[in-house]
């Protein structure tokens, strides 16, 4: 077939897809002699011809040029070197119309014994040209503003679009500068980087600012501007164009996002109402606003119950009863404020009432008029601070979160002269929204702090006393409130035969929870102490409530997910015996009593640590330990000790240290411990209790080896009425008289000797008969026909108090009749 010519400059450009892209070509494979051998599908399609019009037949009649056959051999020279050949040339279709096509031939190849060439092309596609008028109408009617600067940085050139953002016509700004024509548009800082660009010339890309123009001098907006060089043929710089657009609506969403993000970290910052009310003041002025007050409703300041959340309206014209919680002003001390922090407000814009805060939306007061006739009528007082001090715009947004009213927050703008706007009115109501949610988690957890507080105080013992044995005082330190109510308890119990029982526990765990086991455990003890049993039987019961408490379920789901499990507690648990002046003791994971003698000697005795409470399987020991008259001891819980180092030993040295040193009576000496060893808020509760130990002398002590022999209940009975009588206790002779008869007789007639009968005479009479029996006393109702089986209960009515209690020797049954 002929070639067409070649074109000198080559085949139309085309897109990357174009030129990658083979899958339409039409393709045909030609020998040698002009005859072709192959025809595609792309090719019929291209062309119009069937294969079977083309297979066999001259390639030439393809062509709409003339022959040449010198350039013919040429081009297959050039192919069979292996370079191919390309280039452009009109072809005939099957319809007679004339199409140009690139066409491309591939190195000579053989086939069949023929020397071939393979030919593909493609239809020429004409490129899109623009016109001068096009253009034209693109630069002055781009949304984009455009301008072009000479190297003085005057004017030479701008689009309409250019003309309306700045609100200076054209005619004004052709051949001047921008600083003399838009100062509020940060003109300085503008052509500082056009003069960058023009000596660089590196570009400069979306360079942000805010700025003022004519065509909105109310109003500030955002503006994103690209510069970059007009450079000539010759590579040298002539100018310098800039592209504008206005991201106004842009850049306040970003704000928005931005201020909402900070207000999230900078409000809401600790669990306290007032606070955080006062945070979100703080943190409006001067960023948004120039004085903001915070107005709380009473219920949501209330720490006493739970409120009457404002649910209704109320009668027509009714004003919510709120407080001022927080406000802060550019100006200092507030001149603007009608009320101060923590006093009553009722303040609500003029012709809105309490609907405002139940259900209402936003209020926006673009322009505020201090002559107004509702704010003269309804808030002369504020309408006088408005005029005097220049209040020209106001925003007020209702708080409210989880469905619950909160109060109102007040934006208003003097020295700003920037009156709000709608979009103002976004971000103050996102704020207020975030703060709301502090400020009722806030209010949240102060209802339930007090609460586990009230809680806790009304399980710790009011008052306390350990009788003629023991001098006693305590104190008890909250944790800090952001580490919420924790569970230590102490109590002092009296029991049989003048001896007090000591004891001091730590409830793993804060909160309601923890307040709620600690109640429990310390009625626990008061009960296990009652029946008699010694301290290291005691703990193994109360080991065993622990783990029953630990293993308790409920039914409602929704509390089990809100309550915390009782893991564990650890308590010390001691005896004191006056008469004897030994103390017996046993402990359960917790840290050892401090003693103080009376030459000021302190130790640390140990008795054997045990495991906390609620892990059960293993045994407590009991430890006894001899108390010289007037020595201290000192039950106390680890927060006492744990200090801001962790050091417990550290800790304990501490404590014996200051308790030695002083020489202050005993509650004085408990609350000066407390407060050096523990100067500032801790997230750990703390509990002190100190005894004074006194001994029961021997002159009111009396006690008498009693014979196994009924005959000897005589002699007994008056022996302890002669010593009721020496100790000034008449009125008691004859029931103590009694009382001794029925004891001694019962020991005589069921238990086992040795029998021994002691008075002792402290704070109360207390009678005691020991035996070797370790059978269990019974308090029996006799029939009218019974002849016996009425002692124990003449006992119980003649005594305030009656019981037994076990030894290693056997038993004691007791009776203790008040000392008028």
């Amino acid at each position: 077939m002929d070639p067409a010519r070649e074109e000198p400059d080559g085949p139309m450009p085309a897109g990357p897809r174009d030129l990658l892209d083979a899958s339409t070509d039409a393709a045909a494979i030609v020998t040698a002699k002009g005859v072709v051998a192959g025809w595609t599908r792309g090719a019929e399609t291209l062309l119009g011809w069937p294969a079977s019009e083309v297979v066999g037949g001259s390639a030439a009649l393809l062509v709409a040029l003339p022959g040449d056959p010198a350039r013919v051999v040429g081009v297959a020279e050039r192919c069979r070197a292996g370079m191919g050949w390309n280039g452009r040339i009109p072809v005939r279709r099957r319809d007679g119309r004339t199409l140009d096509v690139d066409l491309r031939v591939s190195a000579s190849f053989r086939m069949g014994g023929d020397e071939c060439f393979l030919l593909s092309a493609r239809e020429q596609r004409r490129q899109w040209t623009v016109g001068q008028s096009v253009l034209d109408g693109f630069l002055t009617r781009s949304p984009v503003g455009m301008a072009v600067m000479d190297l003085e940085l005057r004017y030479v050139w701008l689009n309409d679009t250019l003309e309306r953002f700045g609100g200076v016509p054209r005619e004004q700004r052709l051949g001047r500068r921008l600083s003399e024509l838009l100062p509020g548009l940060q003109a300085a800082t503008i052509e500082g980087l056009m003069r960058k660009v023009l000596d660089t010339g590196e570009p400069v890309l979306d360079y942000e600012y805010l700025g003022w123009s004519w065509a909105d001098p109310h109003r500030q907006h955002a503006y994103s501007t690209s510069f970059f060089p007009l450079v000539d043929a010759d590579d040298s710089v002539s100018g310098v164009c800039y592209m504008v657009q206005d991201v106004t609506e842009r850049w306040t969403a970003r704000r928005l996002l931005s201020l909402v993000n900070e207000a999230g970290a900078c409000v809401g910052t600790t669990l306290d109402v007032m606070v955080t009310a006062q945070e979100l003041a703080d943190f409006a002025v001067p960023r948004f606003a120039d004085f903001v007050v915070v107005d709380l409703l009473e219920p949501v300041l209330s720490t006493e119950g739970h409120g009457a959340w404002l649910t209704d309206a109320g009668p027509a014209g009714a004003r919510p009863e709120m407080r001022r919680a927080g406000m802060s002003s550019v100006r200092e001390g507030c001149p603007e404020a009608v009320a101060r922090i923590g006093d009553r407000v009722d303040f609500l814009p003029p012709s809105h009432d309490v609907h405002l805060l139940i259900d209402g939306e936003p209020i926006l007061t673009p322009v505020l008029d201090p002559s107004d006739e509702l704010w003269v009528a309804e808030q002369p007082e504020r309408a006088e601070r408005i005029r005097e001090f220049g209040l020209h715009s106001l925003i007020c947004v209702p708080m409210r979160a989880r469905n619950t009213v909160l109060g109102l927050t007040t934006f208003v703008r003097s020295l700003n002269p920037v009156p709000f706007q709608p979009d103002d009115v976004l971000l103050a109501r996102e704020v207020v929204a975030r703060a709301a949610l502090c400020v009722d988690n806030a209010r949240r957890y102060t209802r339930e702090h007090t609460a586990a507080v009230t809680l806790q105080r009304s399980l710790l013992p009011q008052a306390i006393t350990g009788g003629t044995a023991l001098e006693v005082a305590s104190a008890y330190l909250p944790a800090d409130p952001t580490g919420g109510v924790g569970g230590d308890w102490f109590d002092v119990l009296p029991l049989s035969g003048a001896r007090v029982g000591l004891v001091v526990g730590d409830v793993v765990g804060h909160g309601i929870t923890a307040a709620a086991a600690m109640g429990r455990l310390r009625t626990a003890v008061q009960t296990l102490a009652d029946m008699e049993l010694p301290p290291d039987e005691l703990l193994a019961h109360l080991d065993d409530l622990v783990l029953r408490l630990s293993a308790e379920k409920t039914d409602d789901e929704a509390a089990e997910r809100s309550t915390t499990a009782f893991l564990g507690a650890t308590c010390l648990y001691a005896v004191y015996d006056p008469v004897t002046g030994r103390c017996t003791m046993a402990r359960a994971g917790h840290p050892p009593p401090v003693v103080i003698a009376p030459d000021g000697t302190v130790s640390f005795p140990e008795p054997p640590a045990g495991p906390p409470l609620g892990l059960g399987g293993m045994a407590f020991e009991c430890a006894e330990i001899e108390l010289a008259e007037n020595s201290l001891l000192g039950l106390y819980t680890d927060g006492l000790i744990v200090g801001a180092d962790g050091d417990m030993e550290r800790g304990m040295s501490r404590l014996g240290d200051v308790l030695a040193a002083s020489g202050a009576d005993l509650n004085s000496l408990c609350t000066s411990a407390v407060r050096q060893l523990v100067p500032e808020p801790q997230p750990d509760d703390i509990a002190l209790l100190l005894a004074r130990t006194h001994a029961l002398g021997a002159d009111r002590v009396a006690s008498w080896d009693v014979p196994v022999d009924p005959s000897a209940v005589a002699d007994i009975r008056a022996r302890a009425t002669h010593q009721v009588e020496a100790w000034g206790l008449e009125e008691l002779a004859m029931t103590t008289e009694l009382v001794v008869s029925e004891l001694v007789t019962n020991a005589i007639r069921y238990a086992e000797p040795p029998i021994r009968l002691r008075l002792l005479r402290d704070a109360r009479l207390t009678c005691e008969v020991a035996d070797a029996s370790s059978t269990a006393p019974r308090l029996r109702h006799a029939r009218s026909t019974d002849e016996g089986g009425r002692g124990l209960f003449l006992v119980a009515q003649l005594t305030d108090r009656w019981g037994a209690r076990y030894t290693a020797e056997g038993k004691i049954i007791w009776a203790e009749q008040e000392i008028p």
